[in-house]
C-alpha cells in the first residue's frame, strides 16, 4: 500500500492505489488469464493422463516398477531443469521441429516463438513434470480399493467399464482431491518455466502469468509497492478457488 521504488528512498502511503491500477492495468488482467488458462490445462490433462496411466500401471512387475519410476522423474527434477529439457525439445530448431522436418513438414510449428501455440507448449511441460505426482497419488488410491469389490462386480457380470463406473471411480475420489488442489496451486504460481522457456513472450506478455509479473515488476521495473499488490490479489485469487474446488470436492467424496 505504498509507492516505494527501489531507486527513491521517499516512500509515501497510497491506500489502494496500486490494486485500483492493477486492476485497470490490461497487461495484468492478460497476465491473470494466462494464468487460469495454464491451470485449467494443467488440472484437467494431468488428472486425465494420470488417471489412465495409474490404471495401466497398477498391475505388480518389474516393468511396471521401472515405468513408474520413469513417468515419477520429472517430479524430482527442478522446474529449470525440466524447463531446460522442454526447451532444447520444443525449439525452433529443437528435436521435436528437427523431427518433423525429416518427415517432410516444410514449415514446422514455433513451438515456443508463435503467440498460438507458447502457452499451450508451456502448459504442455507443465503437465510432464506434474505427471508423475497425479500417477503416484492415484496408485495409492487403487491400492485401497478392496479386490473383493471388483471380483464380486465380476461374478456379477459387470464389464471393465461398469466396474470403473461404479467402483473404481467413487472410491478414487479422495486422490482426485489431492491431485486438482494441488496442481490447481502449483499451476497458479508457475513462474520458473516462464522465465526458462518463453520470458514472458513471445510478442507482448504472450505467455507471461501473475508470478512472472510479480518477479519482473519488483526486481527489473524496481516497483515492490505494485508487486506486493499483486502478490496479494495472486493470494487471494489462489485461496478463493482453492477453498472452493476443496469443499466441492469434499462435498463429492460424501455424496459418494
Amino acid at each position: 500500500m505504498t509507492d516505494e521504488r527501489a531507486t527513491r528512498p521517499e516512500t509515501s502511503f497510497v491506500g489502494l492505489d496500486n490494486y485500483q491500477l492493477l486492476l485497470q492495468d490490461e497487461g495484468f488482467r492478460h497476465s491473470l488469464w494466462n494464468t487460469v488458462v495454464i491451470t485449467v490445462i494443467v488440472v484437467l490433462l494431468t488428472n486425465l493422463l494420470g488417471l489412465a496411466i495409474a490404471l495401466l500401471l497398477r498391475k505388480q512387475g518389474w516393468l511396471y516398477s521401472l515405468l513408474r519410476s520413469v513417468f515419477f522423474t520429472p517430479v524430482i527434477l527442478s522446474a529449470v531443469v525440466v524447463s531446460v529439457i522442454g526447451r532444447s525439445i520444443l525449439a525452433d530448431k529443437g528435436l521435436l521441429n528437427s523431427t518433423l522436418v525429416s518427415l517432410g513438414v516444410d514449415n514446422p510449428p514455433g513451438w515456443l516463438t508463435d503467440p498460438s501455440y507458447a502457452l499451450y507448449s508451456v502448459s504442455g511441460i507443465m503437465v510432464w513434470q506434474m505427471l508423475g505426482f497425479a500417477v503416484v497419488v492415484y496408485l495409492a488410491g487403487l491400492a485401497g480399493i478392496p479386490v473383493e469389490l471388483e471380483e464380486a462386480a465380476s461374478l456379477d457380470g459387470a464389464g471393465p467399464w461398469q466396474q470403473f463406473r461404479a467402483i473404481t471411480w467413487p472410491m478414487l475420489a479422495p486422490a482426485l482431491t489431492i491431485n486438482t488442489v494441488m496442481l490447481m496451486i502449483s499451476s497458479f504460481k508457475i513462474y520458473d518455466q516462464i522465465a526458462v522457456l518463453t520470458n514472458g513472450g513471445p510478442g507482448t506478455d504472450g505467455t507471461a502469468t501473475v508470478a512472472f509479473d510479480v518477479v519482473r515488476t519488483a526486481f527489473s521495473e524496481q516497483r515492490p509497492g505494485v508487486a506486493s499488490a499483486m502478490a496479494g490479489i495472486m493470494l487471494v485469487v489462489v485461496a478463493i478457488a482453492s477453498v472452493t474446488t476443496l469443499r466441492l470436492l469434499q462435498r463429492r467424496e460424501a455424496n459418494l
